[in-house]
């Protein structure tokens, strides 16, 4: 039997923790939602069920995670969680090999899918890959020749983190997916009898996943929510190309499965805020591992131990 990996992704709204081979190629999988009022203690169990139902299944080698999170690699402690209590200050890596007996490496989670996706994702023919999840939040992770690019500890690329304007903003605040889905309620409620609305229902959450089947019946209320959204994710990526200067930037969580038109509209409106020395702007895709990048991500930084 060969040798197999444990990759981990631990998020703000769920746990994968799948065993894949030496190709990061993903085999098995355990998946539930994150209960946030069980907070960091139920995580840590669901994780242990998991360990419990592949040690003997798979001949595993070592672990890797993607953490939700800045994460102090130099002492294997968590930073911050801005999503579950519990988890700030907790000596993560110490307790995973506690727990499996095995090497761990552990990164943020933006970082891992960074990895994912520049290596074996949409940014695979590229050496210098940013990578933007537009989820439950907002993270970046930059990756540069198959290497994630890390700054003083305990982060970097917390593009969602960034101020807006002084007022206190950040990007996150406006462009994650919370962001959109609190503006497709304001636009359901100033157009009750709409496209939207209809699709929409009675629903109380992740209103934007309404948005892709809208814009393909041309409801313009989509229209208008998409061309804001584009163009608020292309200001914040105009920083992260004067910074970097990225050959490609990479659209990836929940958001990105809005697909084509939201990745056309960042693309458009992105040129535009960059000074005319660094133009041409870098490439926009979408994410080509969808929900799996974390985890491929934390297989690689796994095969990398």
């Amino acid at each position: 039997m060969s040798n197999h990996y444990l990759g981990i992704e631990i998020g703000g709204t769920k746990l994968q923790v799948v065993v894949g081979n030496q190709d990061a190629r993903i085999v098995d999988r355990y998946r539930v939602a994150v209960e946030r009022e069980d907070g960091a203690a139920g995580i840590r169990d669901n994780i242990r069920k998991a360990w419990q139902s592949f040690r003997d299944a798979y001949p595993l080698l070592a672990v890797g995670v993607g953490f939700g999170g800045p994460f102090d690699r130099a002492n294997g402690t968590v930073a911050k969680s801005f999503q579950v209590h519990g988890w700030d200050g907790f000596p993560f890596t110490a307790w995973l090999e506690s727990l499996t007996g095995l090497a761990v490496a552990v990164d943020n989670d933006a970082n891992t899918a960074a990895l994912g996706e520049a290596r074996l994702g949409a940014g695979r023919d590229y050496d210098k890959v940013f990578y933007v999840t537009l989820g439950s939040g907002m993270g970046g992770g930059m990756v540069v020749d198959g290497h994630i690019y890390h700054g003083a500890s305990p982060g970097e690329a917390e593009i969602g983190l960034m101020l807006w304007d002084k007022s206190g903003t950040t990007f996150e605040s406006r462009c994650c997916g919370w962001a959109v889905d609190r503006e497709v309620r304001r636009s359901i409620a100033r157009n009750p009898d709409g496209v939207l609305a209809r699709l929409a229902g009675s629903a109380t959450s992740g209103e934007a996943r309404y948005l892709a089947p809208a814009l393909a019946q041309g409801d313009s209320v989509a229209q208008a929510i998409l061309a804001e959204t584009g163009e608020d994710i292309a200001w914040a990526l105009s920083h992260v190309s004067h910074l970097f200067h990225p050959q490609v930037v990479i659209l990836g969580g929940g958001l990105s499965l809005i697909g084509e038109p939201l990745r056309a509209a960042v693309a458009a409106r992105l040129p535009g805020f960059l000074t005319s020395a660094f133009q041409p702007a870098p490439r926009v895709e979408l994410a080509l591992l969808g929900e799996d990048a974390v985890c491929v991500g934390a297989l690689l930084l796994a095969l990398g131990l």
